[in-house]
């Protein structure tokens, strides 16, 4: 049952099929999140195993601490990229230290509030952010498929057949959970010998606590802290705008301020035991809400003991599930992250020009580079170049001439750097009476550019004997002008 919007109806807490519901969902997550996180760990520089016990640990801490319930934080692909150069520069022995200031940076922005800083992140930067997430998730998936024989095609196949046929038949059970068993129930027995989780690397136990290796001083800061500051905000990035995205698809609000400080305790936690650090991670927070359904904390917390169990008792069923089984459903969580309706052609031709070259730029960015950190941040930049280029063009300037001989200046529009520098060639200076006023009543003063333009203008008077009056300014824009006037 969902409600006129598509959205799950709401179940009562604790009730029977609430806790299936959740339940599943964070089966669902656990298994989607494995070979994700084993892949990542090859490009880190940690084991697997103790790549999945930091997604435990995340996953744990972020069910009980985290500001977003259902969004699931686990060793993400994006820390890994800005880990693993340092690491082959001067070795493993440094995540550890960059983990743990990574943390400490996070608590402290958390605790800040500067997470306030999301609302600058405009709409199509974050379409931009989906988008990209979207190709970047099935392309990871890409190479599990190709070049598999017909045994794997035919496994890729019978997977999607299997997801997308389940929930006509049954929503009680999550379509990818069917789909994964039935897939591995056909490829163990029949010997087929397609690639499987267990190929991708060790499951020989939980490691101990991480040992500290490097020398806690000076020249080890040198070293980690340029890493430490990226793993701190690309995590923050990937996190908060996660999170803002399930917000949209559930119709909630998260508190993103806890969500900071406690990634940053999360992030700690898992640099001592597992030893590599996380964000939220957008495609299986997809599988999650939308193909699990999921909304409370209940479904992360099962993930993470799921991924528990997976890597301990249940080491061996977990090492045979073919990974084509999760690529395929992995491909077809991409598929649906993907944000149609923004490239839909009606859409683009309808969307002002400036909006769709910032999602495109966003998308491609992000795609070519991997980093989200640098497709998102250059998106705004765009966005913010884009917005104050529009804003500089909407400054008019009116000149009325009064019965009694004086001129009046109306000036309508934000006066900022953009708009102000030409604000000068709006008025006639040698033309105008000895009496003049510049009326601002549907204008504001909002930077220190736009005083001085105001002061160049009345001097540019004052040289020709004109005496310049502003009326109508605001009383912030008031205040503002007392202060610089005369002083820049």
């Amino acid at each position: 049952m969902s409600t006129a919007l598509g959205l799950p109806a709401p179940l009562p807490a604790w009730s029977p099929r609430f806790l299936l519901r959740e339940t599943l969902a964070g089966i669902v997550t656990a298994l989607a999140l494995v070979p994700e996180v084993i892949s990542f760990s090859f490009i880190s520089g940690v084991d697997p195993t103790s790549a999945l016990v930091s997604s435990i640990v995340l996953c744990l801490v972020m069910s009980a601490l985290g500001g977003r319930p259902a969004m699931v934080t686990a060793a993400a692909g994006s820390i890994a990229l800005v880990v693993g150069p340092m690491v082959q520069a001067h070795g493993a022995g440094y995540i550890l230290p960059t983990v743990l200031l990574a943390g400490a940076i996070q608590i402290a922005f958390g605790l800040a509030g500067l997470s306030r800083l999301m609302r600058f992140i405009p709409r199509s930067v974050m379409i931009g952010f989906v988008n990209a997430l979207g190709i970047l998730i099935f392309a990871a998936q890409v190479p599990h498929v190709i070049h598999g024989g017909w045994p794997v095609y035919a496994l890729f196949a019978l997977t999607v057949a299997i997801v997308l046929a389940a929930p006509s038949l049954t929503t009680a059970v999550p379509a990818p959970l069917i789909a994964i068993v039935a897939v591995t129930a056909i490829a163990v027995p029949a010997g087929l010998g397609v690639p499987s989780v267990g190929g991708d690397g060790s499951m020989a136990g939980l490691p101990g606590l991480s040992e500290l290796l490097v020398p806690l001083n000076l020249d080890t800061f040198h070293i980690v802290w340029p890493s430490a500051l990226s793993v701190a905000f690309v995590g923050l990035l990937e996190t908060l705008l996660t999170a803002k995205l399930v917000d949209e698809i559930t119709d909630t609000r998260s508190n993103k301020r806890r969500e900071s400080w406690a990634l940053g305790i999360a992030n700690i936690l898992a640099g001592l035991w597992g030893g590599i650090a996380g964000c939220a991670m957008i495609g299986q927070t997809i599988v999650n809400v939308k193909i699990g359904q999921a909304r409370a904390r209940l479904s992360t917390a099962v993930a993470g003991v799921a991924m528990l169990l997976l890597v301990t008792v249940l080491a061996e069923v977990m090492g045979a599930i073919p990974i084509v089984s999760l690529a395929a459903v992995m491909m077809i969580v991409a598929i649906r992250t993907v944000n149609w309706h923004s490239v839909a052609p009606r859409t683009l031709r309808r969307m002002p020009l400036p909006e769709t070259a910032v999602m495109l730029s966003t998308v491609a960015l992000t795609v070519a580079t991997g980093n989200l950190a640098i497709g998102v941040g250059c998106g705004v930049l765009l966005a913010m170049v884009l917005f104050a280029r529009r804003l500089a063009h909407v400054i008019s300037v009116e000149r009325e001439a009064g019965p009694d001989g004086q001129v009046r200046y109306i000036v309508r529009g934000p006066l900022f750097f953009g708009s102000s520098n030409d604000l000068y060639e709006h008025f006639a200076y040698a033309e105008d009476p000895e009496r003049v006023s510049i009326d601002l009543t549907q204008s504001q003063i909002w930077d220190a550019s736009s005083v001085a333009s105001l002061d160049s203008i009345i001097e540019r008077f004052n040289a020709h004997g004109t005496q310049v009056t502003l009326i109508g300014l605001d009383r912030r824009s008031s205040s503002f002008y007392s202060r610089l006037t005369g002083a820049l």
